[in-house]
């Protein structure tokens, strides 16, 4: 299981192959929100997301014989990204199942980095079956989304980071909201708060429709979404919460929050107009809570999750918000 000393490991084989992302401050967001919000800008991260981190962790901590047969992993993109990124830098062989309808950016960049891109069709095939299918068949080594402890531990160094970059700026009390599919980042920042810094909570954010973490949240039982598409936020569509991830978010995370596609796309606009910085729907919902939702603290650190985005969502964003 993921602990603290997981994610310092796995923090200490990151070091050098990731970016310790910026914390952004605009006084014009505060404005908006009617309190002050902190950006932890993951967008600029290698492969445009934090997922870059959980991949490396993953593949850093396979032994060289597992690394050399190859790895497998299913992702809408940004995961997809990550684990090719690590893949190709670290001399493994790597297949991507990725969702037909994923944004052509996100299958073109996986391609770019040298996997093998298997697509399926996610309202009628079941991505974890064919995954562990292909896996069995190959010998690859799975990199699951976000129900991988490894995965979680590299997650887990944004918290890290948030964690140190709060002190310096004398932040406390804050709520964290982070984007949330599985849950796979959130546990880990969750994970690292919970040893480094106790006075930050995190609060799991998704898209209207696809909120199974906050009802498992709520409910105290795995919840799973009636549809598998439907929301500009691709990357935080997931089947239901993690087996691993739902525990640790249900004793450390605050209740979960939900926000529109329409509040997304503006919080996109607003992102790029005032910290100059690019976002996806999924990786812009933390900062559509921060600057829409009521009952949350005075001091918030929305986490900017992803930037890759097909130009015509961002530019309907732009045209739609401007």
């Amino acid at each position: 299981m993921t602990d603290i000393a997981l994610i310092d490991a796995a923090a200490e084989r990151l070091a050098g192959h990731i970016r310790r992302t910026p914390l952004l401050h605009a006084p014009l967001l505060d404005r908006i929100a009617g309190r002050k919000v902190f950006v932890k800008a993951e967008c600029l991260q290698v492969t445009g997301s934090f997922k870059a981190r959980g991949g490396w962790a993953a593949l850093s901590a396979l032994d060289s014989r597992a690394r050399a047969r190859g790895v497998i992993a299913y992702s809408s993109g940004n995961h997809a990204q990550g684990v090719a990124r690590a893949a190709a830098c670290l001399c493994s062989p790597c297949v991507i199942l990725m969702p037909a309808d994923a944004p052509a950016v996100k299958i073109g960049n996986t391609r770019a980095y040298g996997a093998e891109v298997v697509l399926y069709d996610r309202a009628r095939e079941d991505r974890d079956a064919l995954g562990a299918a292909i896996a069995a068949e190959r010998g690859l080594a799975l990199i699951k989304p976000f129900d991988d402890p490894q995965v979680i531990a590299g997650q887990g160094s944004v918290g890290l980071e948030i964690a140190e970059q709060a002190a310096e700026a004398g932040l406390a009390g804050a709520d964290v909201l982070v984007c949330c599919g599985g849950g796979g980042l959130a546990s880990g920042i969750a994970l690292a708060f919970e040893a480094r810094a106790p006075e930050l909570r995190v609060r799991t954010v998704e898209p209207d429709g696809f909120d199974d973490m906050a009802r498992s949240l709520s409910t105290g039982r795995r919840q799973r979404n009636p549809t598998a598409g439907g929301s500009l936020c691709d990357a935080i569509l997931t089947p239901a919460p993690g087996a691993l991830t739902l525990p640790i978010l249900s004793r450390l995370a605050g209740p979960g929050l939900v926000v529109s596609d329409e509040q997304a796309l503006q919080a996109m606009a607003l992102a790029f107009a005032h910290l100059h910085i690019v976002l996806e729907p999924g990786g812009a919902v933390a900062l559509a809570a921060a600057l829409f939702q009521p009952d949350l603290s005075e001091t918030v650190i929305a986490v900017a999750t992803g930037g890759n985005v097909d130009p015509a969502v961002f530019a309907m964003a732009l045209k739609r918000f401007a």
